[in-house]
Parts: structure tokens; sequence; C-alpha cells
């Protein structure tokens, strides 16, 4: 129950906070997603923690996605060893990490996996999603 109200607490001091966000802060809160105003047609989400090796290995992965597909699949990074990123570990309803998720145009989660995962993969997922939007 403490557990509960204490993430609670840091979302609602996250969503309120108005001056002095941290530089995390920012960009978790950049990164929420508005299922109105998307403009990629696919959203990769990868939650783990810079201090994980698997997690690590993924960031060359995550910034070669953003090279190669533009602004047709949104990159986003939460590191849920962190206040900040903690909660969403807790909506994603993680296990292990890191895990990513991959939403459609709609917001809808079309495929999920943990652990590492070989760019040759991610992009065989990345390109279903962008196919289902044709």
């Amino acid at each position: 129950m403490k557990y509960i109200i204490k993430v609670s607490i840091v979302i609602f001091l996250f969503t309120t906070m108005s001056c002095g966000k941290s530089v995390q802060a920012e960009v978790n809160e950049a990164a929420v997603i508005d299922k109105d105003i998307r403009i990629a047609n696919v959203t990769f989400i990868e939650l783990g923690s810079v201090n994980c090796i698997p997690c690590k290995m993924m960031q060359p992965v995550m910034e070669q996605v953003e090279t190669d597909f533009g602004e047709q699949v949104e990159v986003i990074f939460h590191d849920v060893w962190t206040e900040a990123g903690e909660p969403y570990g807790l909506e994603y309803k993680i296990k292990a990490i890191p895990t990513q998720i991959f939403l459609d145009k709609e917001g809808n989660e079309y495929y999920r996996h943990v652990g590492f995962f070989p760019q040759e993969e991610l992009y065989k997922i990345l390109e279903q999603g962008l196919e289902q939007d044709l």
C-alpha cells in the first residue's frame, strides 16, 4: 500500500511540475503518448535502465532505428530504475528489462519483447507495424 501511495505522489509531482524540471523529467514528459496527436506510424518504447548491460546494448539499435525510419517510428526510452521512469514500468507491467513495446498508429500494443532485441529481428516487427498502416 505504501508503494502505491509513493508511486501516486511521484506521478502527481511529475505531472504538476512547471519549473525546475530535470532533464530526465523533460524527456519522459515529452515522451507521453497522446493518441490524438501522434505523428509516427509506429511507436517503439524501450523500458530499461542506463545501468543495465543488455539495455546499454540496445542504445545503438534505438539510434539506428531513429536514423533509418525517421518520422515513421517514434523511439521512446524510459529508465525504469529512476523515479521519473518507474511509473512507466508499472503502466506497461514489465517483468524484466529491457522490454520493448511496439504501438500502432492508434496507440495499441501490437508486439512486446523482453531482453536484447537484435536489430534485424526488431526491424521485421517495425515493418510489420508500418504495413498495418497502409
